[in-house]
């Protein structure tokens, strides 16, 4: 399979922050002719990407923002934020890059591993887990988020620091649905919920008329 929209080669690539993010990724390859990225990724969320440098450029900057020296709120909660929020939205490629930073940042195999389930988890504490409540009211809620969750939320962590949280949630939930939608990378996947063919031959069938219990 590949990405729902048209990928630029390099030789297409003419806006600095597209050349500049090839050469720095792809390492003079042409990304779309030989894909391929450090972390195991096909790469093509860029190449799809670069049919719109200023929305390449933009992205970019978030990434650098989420990063930068001047955030208040500590990397590992950003990182558990960000993986739950792909987890949650689905996207294959945005949990799976997460995991891989968590990972970078020394948090344990089995807190990533308990991402997904992490209100049956024992391994995260009191402000961990109010984070990933939190991601899940982003996500799943789409910002609805009970004033007791919230206020136990702001004894745990500052005004700014919340800002910072809901910011970078709902941008990665952002990314997780556009990676979904465009099929790039870890989500370029067929649709999992499809109709099983019933065998050669049968005839239609209400299968709940089948199995239901008549009146006795």
């Amino acid at each position: 399979m590949a990405p729902r929209l048209r990928q630029v080669p390099k030789a297409e690539a003419e806006a600095p922050i597209v050349t500049v993010m090839y050469d720095f990724l792809f390492e003079g390859r042409d990304p779309v002719a030989e894909p391929g990225t450090a972390t195991g990724s096909p790469g093509d969320w860029w190449t799809v990407f670069a049919l719109v440098p200023d929305v390449l450029e933009h992205a970019v900057q978030g990434f650098g923002l989420y990063q930068s020296p001047d955030r208040l709120l500590a990397p590992r909660l950003r990182e558990l934020s960000q993986a739950r929020a792909g987890w949650a939205a689905g996207s294959q490629f945005v949990y799976s890059q997460h995991c891989k930073s968590l990972r970078a940042l020394e948090v344990g195999d089995d807190v990533i591993a308990a991402i997904p389930h992490w209100t049956a988890a024992s391994c995260f504490d009191e402000t961990e887990r109010l984070v990933l409540a939190y991601t899940d009211c982003l996500v799943f809620d789409r910002g609805r988020v009970p004033d007791g969750l919230f206020d136990a939320l702001r004894g745990q962590l500052s005004d700014e620091e919340i800002l910072e949280l809901t910011y970078i949630g709902a941008l990665y939930l952002q990314h997780a649905v556009m990676s979904r939608a465009l099929r790039t990378e870890f989500d370029d996947r067929p649709e999992p919920i499809v109709e099983v063919a019933a065998p050669e031959g049968s005839e239609a069938r209400d299968v709940g008329s089948d199995i239901s219990i008549p009146n006795q």
